[in-house]
């Protein structure tokens, strides 16, 4: 990690990185997740499952699948909280698809019900039994996270590194006009987080153990063209080419003859329906991945310190987080925002690690 006079950071590389995931396998957690299986320098301690994009059970079988899919079966997957700490839960089928990956279809895995531990006190644990040596990477709401935080308000010292996908700061949200979707489904988790970081900074955090916020403001710039799907298939080695175009009839399904980008080719395809039917192009925004490439530090960006809020109270602005750079509000920083990014070698980045994954899932199988 470098650290600039500024106090901008930039992750260039890491040698090996020890991972806590949390998502709500969604389509973009999906791609995530593959990526990350797909990192030979990162070892997935657990994922933990919470209720996001579809219902946490969902979340399990999702993650179990893929997990399979991708030649590691064994991770633990564990449930936390099955719904948001104050407010019903709300999904999103018409993003992701009523399962969650869109028309991506897997075998149900013969362990597709979750670890029975609890995945707080697992978080809890596994932090005080490595401190300083685990990653946290949070694309779902931050129910569980804020839970745990609840039980240990030492976590922020005994993680090294927290990465949240989430957030929109003086940039249009994506689930009201102000509001990104992982922070609307629960803002009060979201407060209670950032006012723990806040607790954590006023008694002496050092820096670099805040957060990295990966907001839309820097997400939707890893806009994904169908084409990625097409140059997979090739560094796959699949037998014939893959198109997914917009001309195509909506929900066709691939015949890729690999199962990976098969997979993908399918949920990414219902991803770029969704967009278009809003009004932003046959495209996809694959914000999970952005993250999971800062978790790990397989992608260069910038980030700005800042003193972060969420909103509660207002009907018209709930769920919005706002982002304090100058110290108006006289408290410390309790975030780091990333300002910028680099699109073009983070889909190259996975574009590489995509493809050997999937030449190495052909030979196995």
């Amino acid at each position: 990690m470098k650290k600039s006079e500024t106090g901008c950071q930039q992750i260039i590389q890491e040698p090996q990185v020890r991972l806590l995931i949390d998502n709500d396998t969604g389509i973009d957690d999906a791609l995530a997740l593959a990526y990350l299986c797909a990192c030979d320098h990162v070892r997935i301690k657990a994922i933990t499952s919470t209720p996001g994009n579809v219902d946490v059970d969902q979340v399990v079988v999702n993650n179990r699948a893929l997990l399979s899919l991708c030649g590691l079966p064994d991770f633990p997957v564990l449930i936390g909280a099955r719904e948001p700490l104050e407010v019903p839960l709300v999904t999103t089928p018409e993003t992701h698809g009523p399962q969650g990956v869109g028309y991506a279809t897997l075998p149900t895995p013969e362990t597709a019900v979750a670890h029975k531990e609890d995945a707080v006190n697992y978080w809890i644990e596994a932090a005080r039994a490595n401190p300083g040596e685990l990653t946290v990477l949070l694309t779902a709401p931050l129910t569980n996270f804020a839970l745990a935080l609840r039980r240990e308000p030492k976590l922020p010292w005994l993680l090294r590194k927290v990465v949240i996908m989430g957030g929109a700061f003086y940039y249009q949200g994506n689930t009201t006009p102000t509001a990104e979707w992982n922070t609307h489904v629960d803002p009060h988790a979201a407060k209670e987080v950032f006012a723990a970081y806040t607790t954590a900074a006023e008694q002496g955090l050092e820096e670099d153990k805040l957060p990295i916020i990966c907001s839309l403001d820097t997400t939707e710039r890893f806009e994904m063209q169908p084409e990625f799907l097409t140059r997979l298939a090739e560094e796959a080695g699949c037998t014939e080419p893959e198109l997914v175009l917009a001309t195509d009839p909506e929900g066709m399904l691939s015949t890729a003859s690999n199962p990976l980008v098969r997979y993908l080719s399918d949920a990414l395809r219902f991803y770029f329906e969704f967009h278009r039917h809003y009004d932003q192009g046959y495209i996809a925004h694959v914000h999970d991945f952005f993250a999971a490439g800062v978790a790990a530090g397989t992608l260069e960006y910038q980030t700005r310190l800042a003193t972060v809020d969420v909103e509660t109270e207002s009907k018209l602005l709930f769920g919005t987080t706002v982002a304090d750079y100058r110290g108006l509000w006289g408290k410390p920083a309790n975030a780091r925002i990333v300002s910028s990014n680099d699109p073009e070698s983070g889909f190259a980045e996975l574009l590489t690690r995509l493809g050997v994954l999937a030449r190495k899932l052909d030979t196995n199988s």
